[in-house]
């Protein structure tokens, strides 16, 4: 059973004792993470912004959800108009996912864009709770063997995703648990976002 299953558990008919446990928890996950595998992730971002690379955003469902935010903060939110961060999210485009799910497969949604859009130098970055999504893993091996450099948001115990990824950050917890890793993708994403509008004012 995991933390959020036994908080449910011991709280069930009582909403206030398992809003406080929900955000005691998850302040506690935030408390462990590592902050140098964030400042690797952001130097990864501003990197690309000076060669003018492209950054690729990937994840399915809720992280498909977080990608779009991503890219939506970075390459907008920035407000680095004159050196911009070009962001975008493959998750966005509902005719070219659904096309190529139905001409090649669910699997290659990620890997076909990525092709057609992404040269040497690059990022992509994949999001996902459990890392075990094999769409985003083609992805990232593509990416590997073309010089993508490729970064992992991972939770659980990282599966098949996190050792794939040259830089990642990685949010520990007992695999079911997608509402928290979900929850600090999001707050990654803010802090990534204020950082890089505070850097791009100071440098422009």
């Amino acid at each position: 059973m995991n933390n959020i299953d036994q908080l449910y558990s011991e709280t069930a008919d009582d909403i206030t004792s398992f809003a406080k446990g929900y955000l005691r928890y998850l302040t506690q996950l935030l408390s462990q993470l590592n902050c140098d595998e964030i400042a690797q992730f952001i130097q990864c971002l501003m990197d690309a912004r000076q060669r003018g690379a492209r950054i690729f955003f990937i994840g399915n469902g809720g992280s498909a959800a977080t990608a779009s935010h991503f890219a939506n903060d970075i390459a907008i939110g920035s407000r680095s108009w004159g050196q911009p961060y070009r962001a975008t999210a493959f998750t966005d485009n509902v005719p070219v996912i659904t096309a190529i799910s139905n001409d090649y497969g669910y699997d290659d949604i990620f890997l076909l864009q990525l092709k057609i859009n992404a040269t040497p130098g690059d990022i992509l970055v994949a999001i996902s709770a459990s890392g075990n999504s094999s769409n985003l893993i083609r992805a990232v091996e593509y990416a590997n063997e073309h010089e993508i450099t490729t970064v992992g948001l991972t939770g659980f115990d990282g599966g098949a995703l996190k050792p794939l990824c040259k830089v990642g950050v990685h949010i520990q917890t007992p695999h079911g648990e997608y509402g928290p890793v979900e929850d600090i993708h999001m707050v990654l994403d803010h802090l990534t976002g204020a950082y890089l509008l505070k850097h791009s004012s100071d440098t422009t």
